[in-house]
């Protein structure tokens, strides 16, 4: 018992940066999950859903990892997501969806909904939190398996952090999004002060050693912007979480 226990704490501490979300509009029919240019798998609750060869972390990591966000869901970030969230609307596109916490915050202009995760474990979690509202994809942020401009809104919050080669990922957004569609997004990213950005440089390695490759020290907002025009963005603190990872930005960019 002692044994699972710490091996499942260990999966979770490299997690516990991942951050991701998912979603509540109308289910895909058939067809439209035809769209979606991988195997679908049709449950037995009439739901479609996507699984893809990918990872999978330790039983209850999910649960786990609900857990430990809860204080920073307490403190701002659940009325953050309600807010971003709030703008997205038509076909929608969630990478790096995790157990679903953006579930409750998609407004009813939304029409249909594909979460993505590529950790099966966490991807179990999510589907039993979207129920029947949404299509669920086990893929990676860098290879969708969605058409070309196919999407009017991509959602990403706490992603960007953990990703192998962000730029490609955020590449592989353009690629997705329709002419005139937009990126909602809550990310942590580099400090603003010289002081706090040097903590994150001299922890960004013992830190993503522990949190799965998240990079506290990311310069993610240039990131966006090398693909994107930023039309609209923030700075908040993500309070309840380690100073080194507490810097957001939250926004809109096309």
């Amino acid at each position: 018992m002692w044994a699972r226990t710490v091996g499942i704490t260990a999966t979770w501490l490299q997690r516990i940066c991942c951050l991701p979300t998912a979603a509540s509009a109308a289910c895909w029919t058939s067809a439209d999950c035809r769209s979606v240019t991988r195997p679908l798998i049709y449950t037995a609750r009439g739901r479609c859903s996507t699984r893809l060869p990918g990872r999978r972390s330790a039983r209850g990591t999910g649960a786990l990892y609900d857990l430990v966000l809860a204080l920073g869901e307490r403190r701002g970030l659940r009325a953050l997501r309600g807010a971003v969230l709030a703008r997205a609307s038509g076909r929608t596109l969630e990478i790096g969806a995790g157990t679903g916490l953006n579930v409750a915050h998609y407004p009813d202009a939304v029409t249909e909904l594909v979460l993505t995760e590529p950790d099966a474990e966490m991807a179990r979690r999510l589907r039993r939190r979207a129920g029947a509202t949404a299509v669920v994809v086990e893929a990676d942020a860098a290879a969708l398996p969605l058409a070309d401009a196919s999407v009017d809104t991509v959602v990403s919050t706490m992603v960007l952090c953990t990703v192998p080669d962000p730029a490609a990922t955020v590449a592989e957004l353009r690629r997705v999004l329709r002419p005139g569609g937009s990126l909602l997004f809550i990310e942590h990213v580099r400090a603003g002060t010289p002081r706090a950005a040097r903590a994150q440089r001299r922890w960004a390695r013992p830190w993503a050693i522990v949190a799965g490759g998240c990079r506290c020290d990311r310069d993610t907002l240039a990131t966006l912007g090398a693909h994107f025009d930023v039309t609209d963005v923030a700075r908040h603190r993500w309070r309840g979480m380690p100073a080194i990872v507490q810097p957001l930005i939250a926004g809109r960019a096309a």
